[in-house]
């Protein structure tokens, strides 16, 4: 069953909001800095430079379409459609963005973190189950203590800067959730792409004394991405 189309947007703009008291992105020192395109800029910065303040129109703050479901016909059976600098220039120095999330039935958003970023998550269908995982302990023989929770529409969830988490539709039906971000740029690692399926390859010895696996499942694995 829908939400009410305002209760959800009034709820998704509260966490947007809430996510700049706890920014990670610099403070910005002017009223905005419209970052200038990548191909554009002659130096490298952290970050993006600034347009010419007085070349800067509505447009730089702008973004439609995230009204519009993502494909989810990939392995995974999710999309995430991103809000963030790089689609809204005007987003640069603000330490903020969005992302759109769909799931398939079954479809998941596999375990990544976002180094530069927490992240605050409302569900507007279907049911989620969602998840992060602790950072290692100083006590070895304590194990990382995962935290879950199923989400339904209007249900809200954050995820720690740093922090491996996921979502899994587990609903008959396809899921949707808006989610905040504490950072202009947040990144993401998916965490079995980048193990498995970096360039070049990380050394399948390596990987067989950490997952402590014989190299044949290291290799299939490998093989996957």
């Amino acid at each position: 069953m829908k939400m009410d189309l305002v209760s959800l947007t009034t709820t998704f703009v509260i966490a947007c909001l809430a996510t700049l008291a706890y920014a990670s992105d610099p403070s910005p020192l002017q009223d905005f800095c419209v970052a200038v395109k990548d191909a554009d800029a002659a130096v490298f910065v952290n970050g993006k430079i600034c347009k010419d303040p007085n070349m800067v129109v509505a447009e730089d703050f702008f973004l439609s379409g995230l009204n519009k479901p993502g494909n989810t016909s990939n392995r995974v059976g999710s999309r995430v459609t991103p809000a963030n600098v790089n689609q809204i220039p005007g987003l640069n120095t603000l330490g903020i963005s969005a992302v759109r999330i769909d799931y398939a039935p079954n479809g998941l958003n596999p375990p990544h973190t976002h180094p530069r970023a927490t992240e605050i998550l409302v569900v507007l269908e279907g049911t989620l189950y969602v998840g992060f995982v602790t950072s290692n302990s100083a006590n070895p023989s304590i194990k990382n203590k995962l935290f879950t929770k199923y989400l339904y529409p209007g249900d809200v969830f954050v995820f720690p800067e740093g922090l491996i988490h996921f979502q899994f539709n587990v609903g008959k039906t396809n899921a949707v959730a808006f989610a905040a971000l504490s950072s202009q740029n947040p990144g993401v690692i998916t965490i079995a792409n980048a193990v498995f399926g970096s360039d070049p390859p990380i050394n399948p010895g390596v990987l067989t004394k950490a997952f402590q696996v014989e190299k044949n499942v290291i290799d299939y694995l490998q093989a996957q991405f």
